[in-house]
């Protein structure tokens, strides 16, 4: 189906029904929101480490070179804008809203998986031995040899949490879905072989990746943990999009589903009042 727009759908004439039609997927991102809540507070799987494994945790513990708070506004905040600037142009809330939930469904899932894998391994980050002995004095199990921190419990804490990359996998989810977004709206995949789309495309990308290689550099992370957080946020933004969105080389890429579904309905419920009529004419006649 070509472009098309049929009058304007903005949040004041439309906004509630189409939010109210979608509420169960609401209450279900405010109970991934908890479940992400509860993830972070509860204490990580302590692994096993003894003195030899220790040689390989040795780096420097530094300051994040992207900070914690920086993670929601490059993942959430700028896709967001982006996704409203382009309702401006288009006066179309169900693209809006849509891009939302796709974008929100794609960081919340995303964070809830990578923080229940970050628990469930409890690998110990680059940095771990000057988390654990912040003085240089080591101390170890006699029985096990199993390595006794003398660290703060909150820092040690988050030493068993490396693997996968957090930053990196919320970076990912975001900006993936930002770029799966962007491809439909200026159809990058149109066959008219504007390389320059492509370009756009990949800009979210290299942003994503920029994050999860400071990862490295800090020391926070070792590469498998970027690289499987990196993996698993893009794989559940391009899930998000397309259940929200038809692929953007696809005919109708440049809206989603919800647009269509509104315009068949339209049209049926136009057909049907037309029938309607013409049976009360022919009753009258």
């Amino acid at each position: 189906m070509p472009e098309i727009q049929l009058g304007v759908h903005t949040i004041r004439t439309h906004g509630v029904k189409v939010a109210r039609f979608h509420m169960h997927d609401w209450l279900i991102l405010i109970l991934l929101v908890v479940i992400e809540s509860v993830l972070i507070l509860i204490e990580p799987f302590h692994r096993f480490v003894g003195e030899e494994m220790m040689i390989d945790l040795k780096y420097p513990l530094k300051d994040n070179t992207v900070p914690f708070w920086a993670v929601p506004v490059i993942a959430i905040i700028l896709p967001f804008i982006v996704i409203l600037i382009f309702y401006f142009i288009r006066r179309d809330v169900y693209d809006l809203h849509q891009a939302v939930l796709g974008l929100l469904f794609s960081v919340l899932i995303t964070a809830v998986l990578t923080d229940a894998i970050k628990d469930a391994v409890g690998r110990p980050r680059p940095d771990f031995f000057w988390r654990c002995f912040p003085d240089g004095k080591t101390s170890f199990d006699n029985a096990t040899g199993n390595v006794q921190c003398t660290g703060l419990k909150s820092v040690i804490k988050e030493g068993h949490k490396s693997f996968p990359s957090g930053h990196t996998s919320w970076s990912f989810a975001g900006l993936t879905f930002l770029a799966w977004y962007i491809s439909g709206k200026i159809k990058a995949f149109d066959r008219k072989g504007h390389v320059a789309k492509l370009c756009v495309l990949f800009l979210p990308l290299l942003v994503a990746a920029l994050v999860g290689v400071s990862r490295v550099d800090d020391y926070w992370h070792h590469w498998q943990d970027v690289f499987a957080g990196g993996l698993l946020g893009a794989v559940i933004a391009s899930f998000c999009y397309l259940q929200f969105f038809p692929p953007p080389y696809h005919t109708d890429g440049w809206a989603p589903h919800a647009y269509f579904n509104m315009l068949e309905e339209t049209s049926g419920n136009r057909r049907t009042s037309s029938n309607g009529s013409h049976r009360q004419t022919e009753l009258e006649n």
